[in-house]
């Protein structure tokens, strides 16, 4: 069993494609990649043109007795449509089999979120003694104040603040550009890291497409750095829930929605492609009614 030369050499290809025109990351590229090869491997040596929907629908029933959850199977067919996808962009093949096949309905899970007053402990918690520790602390604001994905903090230049206006431009999934806005308070404070604090990590440029948060190396900081540092935060305070950098961007979203922001102001705020993306904060909001009211009314 294998993948045979055509195979192997559209693979590249389709990976070349994700990585420069979807600008995935290199973790979806290779999760996307994982997928299609095993699929190929299962197809044992067939050529991209000798895979027909039935051959499909085998491979759906193969992996559906392998004790995947719902989740991973639905990932699994979302890669090989998207090879697919490519093929017949590509005129590679003449027709997609994948077109007809449903992924499993997968059930809309709630998204984690913080009150306000988890969040202002976790910020009121995080050392600042250290020119590291003010750069976290900057960065947790930031996340909780902007809605920014993690990817999109770290990925920050200089180029891209416009801090007269209390404006950040970022890029999101498939380099989608956006706008987001920043309080007066965490504007003071991310000058006053530029201006006093990031020297003190290591001396680097401060223009064009230099990174505003840096190591000690001076190198742009990593995401698993952010996930580490608010990990510690989080333990130190010992709060009993699950906190990553994205639930601080669910706690962003649930927030405005709380307070009656427009849920297109918050699509576009969050960079969300479809509005049904941003409509699982309203589903949340409700719960939190809900929640308050079966606790605090006598006949609930």
């Amino acid at each position: 069993m294998g993948i045979n030369e055509k195979s192997k050499d559209y693979l590249k290809d389709f990976e070349t494609y994700l990585k420069l025109e979807k600008n995935f990351s290199k973790h979806t590229v290779r999760a996307y990649s994982t997928d299609v090869s095993v699929f190929l491997i299962w197809a044992n040596e067939k050529d991209v043109n000798e895979i027909d929907t039935k051959k499909f629908s085998e491979y759906l029933y193969f992996i559906s007795n392998m004790n995947y959850t719902k989740t991973t199977i639905a990932r699994k067919i979302a890669s090989i449509r998207a090879f697919y996808r490519f093929l017949y962009n590509m005129e590679i093949i003449d027709f997609n089999p994948t077109d007809t096949i449903r992924a499993p309905k997968l059930p809309k899970n709630l998204p984690n979120f913080l009150s306000e007053e988890e969040i202002e402990h976790i910020l009121s918690n995080v050392k600042i003694s250290s020119p590291a520790g003010y750069r976290n602390k900057v960065i947790m604001e930031l996340l909780w104040v902007s809605g920014m994905r993690i990817s999109e903090l770290s990925g920050l230049n200089y180029e891209n603040l416009n801090l007269e206006q209390n404006e950040i431009t970022v890029f999101g999934k498939g380099a989608k550009e956006r706008i987001v806005l920043i309080p007066n308070k965490t504007k003071e404070s991310l000058i006053y890291y530029i201006n006093n604090v990031s020297d003190l990590i290591c001396k680097t440029s401060k223009s064009g497409n230099s990174p505003v948060f840096i190591n000690n190396n001076g190198y742009r900081l990593q995401n698993q750095s952010i996930r580490k540092a608010l990990k510690s935060v989080v333990e130190s305070i010992q709060l009993q829930k699950h906190v990553t950098p994205h639930v601080f961007r669910h706690s962003f979203a649930t927030k405005l929605i709380e307070n009656g922001a427009d849920l297109r102001v918050v699509q576009e705020l969050l960079g969300h492609s479809s509005i049904s993306n941003t409509q699982i904060y309203t589903h949340v909001s409700t719960k939190m009614l809900k929640d308050v009211y079966e606790k605090n009314h006598p006949r609930a």
